[in-house]
């Protein structure tokens, strides 16, 4: 019998808000993640979480990630850069290494990697992506991410957190204004991700775009063009010039649907904008945006 899972990272920001997720079913799952992170931190991670996790398990463990990174540093380039004492072939210092050393240790014979095409409709590859999403945007509000239930899957069992489970920043979070105040409210969660759309940073990363427009999205440029979702990944970009979000209005229209009314400026020709930001769970995507030129 073979244990499957998928697993993910994200970063709203290459570096950014960061998480990572792994997701085997509804009553075994896992995430976390850093106030500042990478992509890849968020990817290596969630196998790493996984991996020692499951690491008493004598079933074989197939594992789906939709990053070529880890998979080929796991399964090709590891054991050059040990022969090399963790450098690569040009002789600098391998990326992420004390995360690659816990891998290196954390892996064993029946452990299998299968590469799928993200945000493609893979099932376990989306539970993945959506808990790292949720891990990314909890930090980006100031809060902890939901921790899950890890492996053993119900108190009796002990549950959450793998005795195993490795700390890349080796300390706890230091304090900061959100932990002193009450919880960020929704309209400013909602607020803050419509910004991080605007950064070069989240712009010049797809992946970290694809986790904050809802699968559904559709926009309305301020041309008049019908994008979708496809559409805009396929060609999203750094602006050519900083934009700056001056909010008109935020309006509750339910519990989980929030549409923000702002104007962007700086971008040599200014627009009303609206955004419908939907959340499921506990993430927030923009589900529709709009722009139209002002005189």
């Amino acid at each position: 019998m073979t244990l499957v899972a998928g697993a993910d990272g994200s970063a709203l920001g290459n570096p950014g808000p960061a998480g990572w997720g792994w997701f085997i079913d509804d009553e075994r799952w896992a995430s976390g993640g850093w106030e500042r992170g990478t992509n890849n931190m968020g990817e290596l991670t969630a196998v790493l979480d996984l991996l020692q996790q499951t690491a008493d398990v004598e079933e074989d463990l197939l594992v789906y990630c939709d990053s070529q990174y880890a998979i080929k540093s796991i399964t090709q380039w590891m054991p050059g850069w040990k022969r090399k004492g963790w450098r690569k072939g040009d002789g600098k210092p391998v990326a992420n290494v004390e995360i690659m050393k816990a891998l290196d240790a954390a892996m064993r014979p029946n452990v299998r990697f299968q590469w799928v095409k993200g945000h493609a409709g893979h099932e376990l590859n989306e539970a993945a992506d959506r808990l790292a999403n949720a891990a990314a945007q909890a930090y980006a509000a100031g809060r902890e991410p939901e921790a899950g239930p890890g492996f053993a899957g119900s108190p009796a069992d002990g549950g959450g957190r793998s005795e195993h489970a490795f700390v890349v920043t080796g300390r706890e979070p230091e304090a900061d204004l959100f932990s002193l105040a009450e919880e960020v409210s929704d309209e400013d969660q909602v607020v803050a991700l419509e910004r991080s759309l605007l950064t070069d940073e989240v712009r010049a990363d797809p992946a970290g775009v694809a986790g904050l427009l809802h699968p559904a999205w559709q926009e309305i440029g301020r041309s008049g063009r019908l994008w979708t979702r496809e559409e805009m990944l396929a060609q999203i970009a750094p602006l050519p010039g900083p934009v700056d979000l001056e909010v008109v209005g935020t309006h509750r229209l339910g519990s989980d649907v929030i549409l923000l009314v702002w104007r962007s400026t700086g971008d040599g020709a200014g627009a009303l904008r609206s955004s419908l930001w939907q959340r499921t769970g506990q993430q927030w995507q923009q589900r529709f945006h709009q722009g139209t030129p002002e005189d």
